[in-house]
């Protein structure tokens, strides 16, 4: 199929990449929006590892509050230079991953932040779940492991599914961003706010 530049502009547009990158990748997948923007994604995580060592010092601690004042985030994401920290991109980023924060509730960044004693007890809870269900004994720890990787994945906010695109993970949006900026980012933390909380 002949990649056009109309396909070429729409494909960056979409992702943010250079244009060499989005033309190669609707060659590779034969001008399929969808493959090629999947190809996009799994090279800029593999962008994204190769930056993952390098410091960030830089960034901003991004304020939002929800229409109605009864519901707001702070949320503090690093990258390397204060140059990337002033662009606008970074700070719609920033302002993106605050409004997820609001709508999602996560209880932690990545689930290693996850208090141990909380995974323990969500872990007796599925396990005394399964056996009120009759679950063989056998398959009983497979359950569990099961319920609490889906836990993490609706209360860690690195794996939550993005409210702006749910079939990609904030890691997933993080990853896009590096690859776009060219620098390694991190979400250090947040607070969210809830009047009466």
């Amino acid at each position: 199929m002949a990649i056009t530049a109309q396909m070429v502009k729409e494909l960056r547009e979409k992702t943010g990449v250079g244009m060499m990158d989005c033309k190669k990748a609707l060659a590779e997948t034969d001008g399929d929006f969808e493959k090629a923007i999947n190809y996009l994604r799994e090279k800029g995580i593999s962008k994204a590892a190769s930056k993952a060592g390098r410091s960030t010092k830089e960034g901003v601690v991004f304020s939002y509050i929800h229409p109605g004042n009864k519901l707001g985030v702070l949320v503090e994401i690093n990258c390397e230079t204060d140059f990337v920290a002033r662009n606008n991109d970074f700070l719609d980023f920033a302002k993106d991953i605050a409004m997820h924060i609001a709508a999602s509730e996560p209880i932690a960044v990545s689930r290693e932040e996850v208090d141990q004693s909380l995974i323990e007890n969500e872990k007796r809870v599925y396990r005394q779940q399964a056996i009120n269900e009759g679950k063989p004994e056998k398959i009983l720890d497979k359950i569990v492991d099961g319920k609490v990787e889906k836990y993490f994945s609706e209360t860690c906010l690195m794996e939550q599914p993005f409210v702006k695109d749910p079939d990609q993970t904030v890691t997933d949006i993080v990853n896009g961003m590096i690859a776009k900026i060219g620098e390694n980012i991190s979400i250090k933390r947040f607070t969210r706010y809830r009047l009466g909380e």
